[in-house]
Parts: structure tokens; sequence; C-alpha cells
């Protein structure tokens, strides 16, 4: 299961997030508090977008059939990431100067949010389609989401605030909605699907 870790996508995520994450001790100008909560946002994206590649298997159509079922299996891959993944957002954040680093929960619940729907999302894809490799056809589709998400919905549902917001206590609580949901998604979506498995134990016969 380690060797076959999808490593290029996470190590190119993990790259882009943390350079994101230290552009303003780059700059000459003072920091932003404004732009480095959202240059956090965009680290935290990037490292979501690398995830979503977690259950890439080119030989996923051979691994079904072993007796280790596919929650396990997924389990597993999630449970060798999350040591890396908290270690990465740990360096991210001591990345942000200090005077202009936003409130740790706070972005830690956003990133969680943003890191559980994109392998949500990769587990739906698994779920509904054949293909062995869903890494990037879920990027494609929830890239262009999360740049219009601060765009589309009506301002009370906003969910992109600054910290200094009325709304930022409301907007977080919205954060923690959508982390239940895709939480309850991908946990529904990793199991194969009945129908399918009987299709699978029919033609083993």
């Amino acid at each position: 299961m380690w060797r076959s870790l999808p490593r290029r996508p996470l190590a190119t995520a993990s790259a882009l997030g943390l350079l994101l994450a230290g552009t303003p001790r780059l700059l000459s100008a003072p920091p932003d508090a404004w732009l480095c909560l959202n240059l956090l946002r965009a680290a935290a994206l990037a490292f979501g977008l690398g995830l979503a590649f977690l259950l890439d298997d080119p030989a996923r159509h051979t691994t079904a059939a072993v007796p280790t079922r596919r929650p396990v299996r997924v389990g597993l891959r999630v449970a060798l990431v999350a040591p890396f993944a908290a270690v990465w957002w740990t360096a991210a954040l001591l990345l942000v100067p200090e005077q202009a680093r936003p409130p740790v929960g706070a972005v830690t619940l956003e990133a969680a949010a943003i890191a559980v729907l994109a392998l949500a999302a990769a587990t739906v894809a698994v779920r509904c389609t054949d293909v062995t490799e869903p890494g990037a056809a879920v990027t494609a589709g929830l890239l262009p989401v999360a740049l219009a998400a601060p765009l589309l919905p009506p301002e009370r549902w906003t969910l992109v605030v600054a910290a200094s917001d009325p709304r930022w206590d409301g907007a977080h609580q919205r954060w923690a909605g959508l982390l239940v949901v895709a939480a309850v998604a991908g946990v529904y979506s990793v199991a194969e699907p009945l129908r399918r498995r009987r299709a699978t134990t029919v033609a083993h016969r």
C-alpha cells in the first residue's frame, strides 16, 4: 500500500502549498493579514487537490478481488498520509508571519473541510465509475468550483471572509457543516456498491 501511494501529485501539491504559504516572507512590504489568510487558503486548496489523487490505483480492478475490502484499503491510504498532512499543515502555518497569522483553529477547520471534500469527491468517483485513476478528473472538477466559490453564494452564505469580518463565526459554522457533509458522503461512498459486488462475484464463479 505504501509503495502504491501517488507520491508525485502529493509532493507537487505539498511543495506548491508551502511556497504559497511562505510567499509573505519573500515580500519586502509588511505582511498583510488578508493576503496571508488567502495564501493559506490557496495552500490548503493545493494540498487538497493533491489528496484527490490518493485513491488512484492502476491495479484497482485486480485488487478489487482480494479479501481485504475497499474501506480497509482506503482507510490505510488515509492513515498513511494523515501524519504527513498534519506536519505539512503545521509547517504551512509557521511559514506565515506571526503578526499576520489568522486564527489557527478556524483556518485549520477550513483546510480540513477542503481536504475531506477532495477525498470524498475521489471516493464518489471510484464508487460511480470504473476509472482506475480518478484524481485528474476530480481535480479538474473541484478547481473551478473552488475558484468560483467566493463569487457564487449569496453574501449571507459566503465562506470566504476576513478574520475581522463580523461574519467570521457564521462562515466557520458553514465550514463545519461542509466538513460533516463531505465526511458522511465519503464514508458512504467508500464501500463497493452491492450490485457491482454481486456482479463481480458472479463473474468470478
